[in-house]
């Protein structure tokens, strides 16, 4: 358990200590952020109260329309503010809210590098109101792509827990949501992108994939 707890603590260090390196990125790797927009935007409520968890520099709440977002980096948040976003700081497994409030919460990317990944759910699930749905992207552990990234070791990825849709949709479950849902994207390396990709429903081809499920009944 100390060893998870160092491990997260140093990932949370090096979003703090690199925020310009990964908020460059997106400019960096245009049609694969537009990509990944396009197939969150799928599933995406077009009305509602939204939260984003682990809203980062708010690259993804801006784009969205995403209201709100809560995220641990101060230095993340405070680019976020700066595009719009209202912002809290704070960590998924303890998020301050009151239950029943949002009609969506979205966590991009964010589940691999958090403490408690059943503990964010449970709490994306408690604050949400019923029939409030939420909604994962993540790079998939058994993608080319989630292989790629695993090889690689970049600054922020050698910090990350990867999941399979398997892993995540049983998280799901055990937490009580249901009508999971997937919609897939990036069926090329990032670096060979100079387009944008029309998203396609199920998995197993692309290398992101958004997992939007629904909570039915509070409990």
């Amino acid at each position: 358990m100390m060893a998870g707890g160092m491990k997260f603590k140093s990932a949370m260090n090096i979003f703090d200590r690199y925020y310009k390196k990964y908020d460059s990125w997106y400019d960096n790797n245009k049609f694969t952020y537009l990509s990944e927009l396009e197939a969150i935007r799928e599933v995406l409520p077009k009305q509602g109260k939204g939260l984003e968890v682990g809203v980062g520099t708010g690259r993804f709440a801006q784009a969205l329309g995403i209201a709100m977002g809560i995220d641990p980096s101060k230095n993340m948040i405070d680019i976020a503010a700066e595009r719009g976003v209202t912002v809290r700081w704070g960590f998924g497994e303890d998020l301050p809210f009151f239950e029943d409030v949002f009609d969506y919460v979205v966590i991009i990317i964010s589940l691999c590098f958090v403490q408690n990944p059943q503990k964010v759910l449970n709490e994306a699930r408690r604050i949400l109101k019923k029939n409030g749905k939420i909604i994962l992207g993540i790079v998939d552990k058994d993608s080319f792509l989630g292989k790629f990234y695993q090889r690689k070791k970049s600054v922020f990825y050698k910090k990350a827990v990867f999941f399979s849709i398997k892993d995540v949709s049983e998280l799901l479950k055990n937490v009580g949501f249901k009508k999971i849902v997937y919609h897939q994207t990036l069926f090329n390396h990032p670096n060979r992108l100079n387009s944008i990709e029309k998203p396609q429903k199920g998995f197993g081809k692309g290398g992101f994939v958004v997992i939007s499920a629904q909570k039915f009944s509070n409990r």
